[in-house]
């Protein structure tokens, strides 16, 4: 959601689906023609090495940008695909890429939410889960995918879904960071599947990287990327702080707590910020900073704690 004018987002991006354009050596990146307000102009694909190469994020199922990114690596062997998260508009063309390719599938694991639901919960649509996604090889924090010319680490960054994985090619200075850290807009983090706790955890953790060349799941590359990732923190530091001036003037439901905070909102936005809002919430409630009568759920009410 771009809602925020401090941070440097650069929309900029004329990448047509299906072309494939090289960005760095041993970088090329395929667009999926799947635009929407979530997706901006579409899903990612990146390709990784020469010859011998992985494949980042196969996207959505969609049969064109599987035969985009097929067509990409024709007379090449692809020995790797990786899966930064689980979310639709990532993993679901897995196996049409694995069916083409025998490549084995490197991720996190299935997918999973961040905290169980609880009881008055339903199913939260902001998710797009693809909950039948499985990898070959689960990977955790640390672990090293090696193949011909690259070396790419395993960095874990839940927050925006609770297995979600950045790649860093250290050797490069790149971190492939999937929808972690975007370049068009900030992220979106809806409870349960995801964890604001997590997420500024996670952001923390790629601050303290040296690698500065981001590559995104939707958008441009974002250069500085510990920088960028500063700019993203305090605009999160900001929202709390909107969150709690509000409280400040008596307590509010969510829907409430949005029509104050984001002015000039897309409406088609409007479910996503509101569990934006409520992954803000849950810190603050674990903090002990807010209260609310039962769990901190999208139907709740809330007030500051006395």
């Amino acid at each position: 959601m771009a809602d925020n004018d401090d941070i440097p987002f650069n929309r900029d991006f004329p990448l047509q689906p299906g072309v494939v354009e090289q960005v760095r050596p041993g970088v090329r990146r395929v667009l999926c023609n799947n635009p929407s307000p979530f997706t901006f102009t579409g899903t990612v694909s990146y390709i990784i090495g020469q010859g011998k190469v992985a494949i980042i994020d196969p996207g959505p199922d969609d049969e064109a940008h599987a035969k985009a990114l097929l067509d990409a690596v024709k007379g090449e062997t692809v020995t790797h695909i990786l899966v930064t998260h689980t979310h639709r508009d990532h993993s679901p063309n897995t196996p049409r890429i694995k069916a083409a390719t025998g490549a084995p599938v490197y991720a996190e694991g299935p997918h999973r939410a961040s905290r169980p639901r609880f009881e008055s919960e339903k199913h939260n649509p902001e998710s797009g889960a693809d909950r039948d996604f499985r990898p070959d090889v689960q990977v955790k924090h640390g672990d090293v995918i090696e193949g011909t010319g690259f070396a790419l680490e395993a960095v874990a960054t839940p927050g925006h879904t609770a297995n979600h994985l950045a790649f860093a090619w250290a050797e490069r200075s790149i971190n492939f960071v999937g929808d972690h850290v975007m370049g068009w807009s900030t992220s979106i983090v809806a409870p349960p599947d995801g964890s604001m706790i997590d997420y500024m955890a996670s952001l923390e953790r790629l601050e303290q990287r040296p690698e500065q060349l981001y590559f995104s799941g939707h958008g441009p590359e974002i250069p500085e990327g510990p920088r960028y990732v500063r700019f993203l923190a305090r605009h999160r530091r900001a929202r709390e702080a909107s969150i709690l001036h509000r409280l400040g003037k008596g307590e509010a439901d969510i829907p409430t707590m949005v029509r104050a905070i984001y002015i000039g909102l897309d409406p088609r936005l409007a479910n996503a910020a509101g569990y934006s809002v409520l992954a803000h919430l849950e810190d603050l409630v674990a903090r002990g900073i807010v209260a609310t009568d039962g769990n901190p759920v999208i139907g709740g009410t809330y007030r500051m704690a006395s």
